[in-house]
């Protein structure tokens, strides 16, 4: 035993793994070994993903799901909340347990579940009110995320920042566990749909593995074309106009900042019935603008005002987000949240945007 070990005491130990081994962790040979022992016999598995499900929660999730359903297991997804209409064409999502709507059944299927995977989070108030169940359950818990900090909740953690998603990261997880040959069309698509969104269509957040992920779903017959078509080309006509409303409207530029603002008021939710999933994507429209390096999408609701940021480069908004507004996220896509006016929100986000972003020279007009 080390003198940090002597002095810090067994949880502090475990606490340091996290410290020191963040944004890193891999499985060991032991752990890969134990898990493939855990999941040799089927099981009642539970797979919970974060509030407001993203692509590659929804992605994850399913992915996982299609593949555990090979070995016999009995698996149901749970998410905190309604997911977009957006993925509604992959395999199995209209059986996913909405928390929301069905809390009586979440909990007896947390109360039942063998083995508890989570997917996509890093920390146990990511999925609000079913964190307690999670932390309370005595079975075998796993953690495949791709976040900075994971909480030490889980027996078992896969966890790389690096990673595109954790879409790639569960793919790795199926190569680790020796078991490419269950890796098929549906559980691709599942897969390859969580990397689409969380790299903007491989524009970021990309590595070799990314590309090498992309290579290995292709060649089991995925159709990336297909996939980029239901997510991105489906919108409705409301959306469109909202869009519309946001850049002609709502856009807002600070170019000796490089930034960006798009601010929604209680009353644009109400002038454009705007429901979840109808503000996907518009905060990248800012970073289209040339000299912006810094996006910020705020929204204000009942009661609490809601960020999404996004950046180019160095610049990282994860670093704003944790700093400022309760949130974090990655380098260079990261949210937040306040309970503040809008308008002080907005104010806030220009003060503090000189402690991370160079002032710019802008040209006179």
């Amino acid at each position: 035993m080390n003198y940090e070990q002597r002095m810090l005491g067994p949880l502090s130990i475990i606490l340091l793994k996290y410290v020191y081994f963040c944004p890193f962790v891999q499985l060991t040979q032991t752990e890969i070994s134990e898990i493939k022992e855990l999941i040799a016999i089927p099981k009642e598995i539970v797979i919970i993903s974060h509030r407001n499900p993203d692509g590659d929660a929804i992605g994850s999730s399913l992915g996982l799901q299609l593949f555990l359903e090979k070995f016999g297991h009995r698996v149901r997804v749970i998410l905190p909340s309604e997911y977009p209409d957006t993925f509604h064409f992959l395999e199995g999502i209209e059986g996913c347990v909405i928390f929301d709507q069905d809390r009586s059944l979440t909990k007896d299927l947390i109360s039942k579940a063998e083995i508890i995977v989570c997917l996509d989070f890093n920390s146990l108030d990511r999925i609000d009110k079913i964190g307690p169940f999670v932390q309370d359950a005595t079975c075998k818990k796993i953690l495949i995320d791709h976040h900075l900090d994971p909480e030490p909740f889980a027996d078992y953690v896969l966890s790389d920042t690096a990673a595109s998603s954790t879409c790639e990261l569960i793919h790795q997880f199926i190569l680790e566990l020796g078991e490419e040959d269950k890796l098929d069309e549906k559980v691709g698509e599942a897969i390859f749909t969580g990397m689409i969104t969380d790299t903007g269509s491989f524009k970021y957040s990309t590595r070799p593995e990314t590309y090498e992920t992309a290579a290995a779903l292709k060649r089991v017959g995925v159709d990336d074309y297909m996939l980029q078509d239901s997510i991105f080309n489906t919108q409705s006509e409301k959306q469109l106009r909202l869009l519309g409303h946001c850049l002609a409207n709502r856009m807002e530029l600070v170019p000796e900042y490089a930034a960006g603002i798009i601010a929604l008021t209680k009353e644009d939710y109400v002038d454009f019935n705007i429901q979840r999933g109808d503000t996907e994507g518009i905060v990248n429209y800012l970073l289209m603008v040339r000299g912006i390096e810094v996006a910020a999408f705020i929204r204000e609701q009942p009661t609490i005002v809601k960020l999404s940021l996004r950046s180019k480069g160095d610049i990282s908004v994860q670093e704003i987000c944790r700093n400022h507004f309760n949130g974090g996220g990655h380098k260079n896509a990261s949210g937040g949240a306040a309970y503040a006016k809008l308008e002080d929100i907005i104010k806030r986000f220009k003060k503090v945007l000189p402690d991370y972003v160079t002032k710019r020279i802008v040209p006179a007009q």
